[in-house]
């Protein structure tokens, strides 16, 4: 079959067939594996705000009090950046980029906050990154063994750093995410007016290469769907 997209289809298929002959990955495995992409990311894809940035000191006094919550262990953290955008991982990591700080204020980065977490509580980031280990050769050798994820090299975290952060959510994913949000809103005291004006700042900019912007349906819509939503709170 060749290449697709720039993955090697015949080996995607095998390691998918070593995959099923394998135990099934756990949780813990795939948080591990999140963590460790993370780290490959924070060590030479992205620069993390210092902490004694304005960035890193806002994102702390807005987050502080989440690390824990609903059930969760989260990690928050700013990167210095140009694009708009923000992203979280199964293991919990939600990452806010200092360009999306920019352009919003506290409530309506709180709501974006709250749709990331929403990400990884309604399961939509542990089954990216299941999907992505799938299909990623980096995982033959292991599920023909039958061992753990182990230790993966950085040529093997690049590919899947690429393959979990570009990689869309569905509409409803998407849906539920920003219901999330806007729940995280009410139950935290914040302002149910911010989802929807978060959301029509994103629609304003154009899209380019993979960002909050990508999504489905496009920010208009799901703005006014929030503003409905908000009116029945």
């Amino acid at each position: 079959m060749g290449n697709i997209g720039g993955v090697n289809v015949d080996a995607a298929m095998g390691a998918v067939s070593d995959l099923g002959k394998a135990a099934t990955l756990t949780e813990e495995e795939v948080k591990e594996s999140s963590r460790q992409m993370r780290l490959y990311e924070e060590q030479s894809k992205e620069t993390v705000a210092p902490a004694s940035s304005e960035y890193a000191q806002r994102l702390a006094k807005l987050t502080d009090k989440f690390r824990k919550y609903d059930g969760l262990d989260i990690n928050f953290k700013a990167y210095l950046s140009d694009s708009v955008n923000a992203n979280a991982t199964a293991d919990g990591s939600v990452r806010v980029y200092s360009a999306l700080m920019d352009l919003m204020t506290d409530e309506e980065l709180l709501f974006v906050i709250g749709h990331e977490i929403g990400h990884v509580k309604n399961g939509h980031a542990g089954k990216e990154m299941r999907t992505a280990l799938a299909l990623s050769a980096a995982r033959k050798g292991a599920a023909a063994s039958g061992t753990a994820v182990g230790s993966l090299v950085s040529s093997e975290l690049g590919g899947l750093l690429e393959s979990v952060l570009n990689a869309q959510y569905s509409q409803s994913q998407e849906t539920d995410s920003d219901d999330y949000g806007l729940q995280f809103m009410r139950k935290t005291g914040g302002d149910l007016r911010a989802a929807e004006s978060a959301l029509r700042k994103l629609a304003e900019l154009s899209g380019g290469q993979h960002s909050i912007l990508s999504s489905h349906p496009e920010p208009g819509q799901r703005a006014d769907r929030m503003a409905q939503l908000a009116k029945q709170e």
